[in-house]
């Protein structure tokens, strides 16, 4: 009897000293791209087989974070691509110096035209707030009849998360000189300030606020996942803050050519197609959505550009921490 299981431990001794061989390609990402619902169990399976390597994703808290901890690891930093920034972010990650160009062409299937050296999408949405419609029949219709409404919201940090700074850039692209005041409007209605958006959620869903920064594309996980029609997207007259989010690769990777294959990967059928229904965000590439993923979109779409987003970012966060601060 101790043969076979001989047998078997030397399989299996092989099968990890051979996969101990293969050439490692690490991404840093936010949490919720890792979960066992996300989007990276899936990536990982299909990417290995196709690059004869092991591809290893690094969680790091919320897509803010993910720069934050470039910055201070630096050219010692152990991850090869960074994956989920926004376009809120690359300029200020573009000056750090610590990414090297893609060499991809641009994505195909976004609202606006975007062809970056450094940065490859590889999904967008637009900023909402969601509600349950049992429980709100008639929701804020603007930043403005919000603050005036009772409801009580949960928002994320914009030091951390990259919902929470597309938040400010949402009101400072809507009301320019008029944000602090919006800010100051606002600030009685916001029950808290989570580090990322799992948790702005999750409190959300726990009943504990009447509305959740997330994304026009939430309800369709309730629909399409949980068969539950009572989640919806609030539509704001002054339009929706586009999220772009994208890729780079670090210039200091020892995996060049492999991190431009996973790039390249990631505007595949087989990367794209997981999107809509793990990430909850639209593909950047030509891609069917699933039955049930949108029912209507904003009528109006907002977004600065990535040098405008860095100019406006200091002057809205402090215009923020003025206003909750009171």
């Amino acid at each position: 009897m101790k043969a076979p299981l001989i047998a078997t431990g030397l399989l299996a001794f092989s099968a990890l000293a051979a996969r101990a061989e293969l050439p490692v390609l690490t991404v840093l990402t936010y949490d919720s791209f890792t979960s066992e619902w996300g989007p990276g169990p899936q990536v990982e399976k299909a990417f290995e087989e196709a690059c004869a390597c092991d591809l290893r994703f690094v969680a790091a808290g919320d897509g803010a974070a993910l720069l934050a901890r470039v910055q201070l690891e630096g050219a010692s930093s152990e991850a090869d691509i960074v994956l989920g920034l926004d376009t809120n972010l690359t300029a200020k990650a573009a000056a750090t110096g610590l990414f090297a160009p893609h060499g991809q062409p641009a994505a195909t299937a976004l609202p606006v035209a975007y062809d970056d050296p450094l940065f490859l999408p590889y999904d967008w949405g637009w900023f909402a707030f969601v509600y349950d419609k049992t429980k709100m029949p008639k929701p804020p219709a603007s930043f403005e009849e919000l603050a005036a409404s009772g409801a009580k919201v949960v928002i994320q940090d914009p030091r951390s998360s990259t919902p929470g700074l597309g938040l400010l850039m949402w009101v400072k692209a809507a009301y320019g000189e008029r944000a602090a005041e919006i800010w100051k409007g606002l600030a009685d209605n916001i029950v808290t300030v989570t580090p990322g958006w799992s948790e702005a959620y999750g409190m959300f869903l726990a009943g504990e606020a009447d509305m959740v920064l997330s994304y026009t594309t939430s309800p369709a996980y309730h629909r399409i996942a949980e068969q539950d029609d009572s989640k919806d997207w609030a539509p704001f007259s002054e339009g929706h803050y586009l999220q772009v989010e994208v890729t780079g690769i670090l210039a200091a990777t020892d995996q060049p050519e492999l991190a431009k294959q996973f790039l390249a990967f990631t505007q595949s059928p087989a990367f794209q197609a997981v999107i809509p229904e793990t990430n909850w965000m639209y593909p950047a590439s030509a891609t069917k959505l699933p039955d049930g993923f949108e029912d209507r979109r904003p009528e109006k779409s907002l977004l600065l550009t990535a040098d405008e987003a860095e100019a406006a970012r200091g002057p809205a966060l402090e215009e923020w921490q003025s206003a909750l601060a009171r």
